[in-house]
């Protein structure tokens, strides 16, 4: 009968594989991580631009029941226009709203809608502008 020695198999991997494959999931993950966060970016951009168009189609339709623009973006929400404000998704936050008044002020408060957040899109659109 054969004895079995303890071998190589029984102890794990070495200081030199476990290396090896530590090189190799940092190569994989530095191709990886950028495109995520550019993918995040890209989406942040494109529910704003969708937020942006909801509120704009809201306050023209406000404005075609009612012969006005609204006076805030809560009336829009108390008169079930919205269900709630949008959320501007580079700001993380529904105050940061730049609201433009129209030009005569007995139609209104609430005209148009732009977003508050500083810097740009990733086309290199100012957000304000937007």
């Amino acid at each position: 009968m054969i004895e079995s020695r303890p071998g190589r198999a029984g102890r794990g991997f070495t200081l030199i594989e476990m290396l090896v494959a530590m090189a190799i999931l940092a190569l994989l993950l530095s191709l990886v991580v950028p495109r995520y966060f550019d993918s995040l970016d890209r989406s942040k951009d494109a529910v704003l631009m969708e937020n942006l168009k909801t509120t704009r189609d809201v306050i023209d339709k406000f404005y075609g029941d009612q012969g006005r623009y609204p006076d805030s973006l809560a009336e829009l929400v108390e008169k079930r226009y919205l269900r709630s404000l949008p959320l501007d998704p580079i700001t993380q936050s529904n105050r940061t709203w730049i609201i433009v008044a129209p030009d005569s002020p007995i139609r209104g408060q609430v005209y148009d809608l732009r977003s508050g957040a500083k810097g740009q899109t990733k086309d290199g659109r100012p957000y304000g502008a937007l």
